[in-house]
């Protein structure tokens, strides 16, 4: 097959579009012939060696986590899945035509949603979901989703939403407009000190940003609430000890998995893809993700 090679620690030039042995299913696996895998900041930190004291890799090897595509051979002891099922996944060495995946970790692609679509989802959709889930928010409360236009932020904001608690966006000045399009009830500029000064208490936040935006907000959490977040905890969290405060780490759930992903089908939730481009294109969509933007960026297969 041709897969995406990473063979030393580096910047994007350093994958390499080239041949690489097929992987073989084995026990309680699946082989899926990948449309489509999606660049996430995991992807290129890997890439760049930040990562190597907790995910190292070994070379020559391949990255990526994001996948859909359809079963093309069934290992011995997997039941629920069929070759030619459309499936999506969090997974392992994903910019590659071809991947091995525990079935435990697959999901079935919801009808009427597009199979490179679905590339977008697994990783964002479901730690936006764990995150908000980790606020212990409740309907009725009130939760501030920081970074809320991201793709994590704005599976969170959907999931605070599907809960009956009142979610505010928590974005920069700048993307006020766009916070208006995600279904949050209100927005607030988190790099504005006077707005955030005229915050009323919050049950819980949510925070995909961290920094020093994370040491002003946890002050505004109520004592008893909770403060998570997929990033750093804030660095003043100590002085604030009746708020607890949580690490979040995305862990598959199925059923999370396909709720999100029937919500996006549905165009209850938006993750908007802002550009396709060949896998052997790898080096030039990590780069443009590293700058930063609001859509996905997938590599089609």
């Amino acid at each position: 097959m041709k897969a995406v090679v990473v063979h030393e620690y580096g910047g994007p030039e350093v994958l390499k579009f080239e041949d690489y042995p097929d992987p073989i299913p084995g026990p309680g696996e699946v082989l899926v012939r990948v449309a489509a895998a999606s660049v996430n900041p995991i992807d290129y930190k890997r890439r760049a060696g930040l990562t190597k004291d907790f995910y190292p890799m070994k070379f020559p090897g391949l990255i990526g986590v994001d996948m859909a595509g359809t079963v093309v051979k069934i290992g011995p002891g997997v039941e629920g899945f069929s070759v030619g099922d459309q499936v999506f996944a969090m997974a392992d060495n994903t910019y590659a035509e071809l991947c091995v995946v525990k079935a435990a970790v697959l999901a079935k692609v919801p009808k009427g949603l597009d199979l490179i679509q679905a590339a977008a989802l697994p990783l964002v959709t479901t730690t936006g979901n764990q995150l908000l889930s980790a606020t212990e928010i409740k309907a009725g409360q009130t939760v501030l989703v920081v970074g809320a236009i991201g793709n994590v932020g704005r599976s969170a904001v959907f999931t605070a939403k599907q809960r009956g608690a009142t979610a505010i966006a928590g974005v920069l000045k700048t993307q006020m407009d766009q916070a208006k399009t995600i279904g949050a009830d209100q927005a607030v500029a988190t790099d504005d000190d006077t707005a955030i000064a005229s915050l009323a208490t919050l049950d819980a936040v949510a925070d995909t940003v961290g920094g020093r935006t994370a040491e002003k907000l946890i002050a505004k959490v109520k004592p008893g609430g909770v403060y998570a977040s997929v990033v750093e905890v804030p660095q003043n969290a100590a002085k604030y000890p009746s708020v607890k405060v949580v690490h979040v780490f995305s862990k598959f759930d199925r059923k999370t998995l396909e709720f999100m992903a029937e919500a996006v089908r549905d165009g209850k939730l938006v993750i908007p893809i802002s550009q396709k481009l060949p896998l052997s294109d790898a080096a030039e969509a990590q780069a443009a993700a590293e700058k930063g933007g609001v859509g996905k960026i997938l590599l089609v297969a």
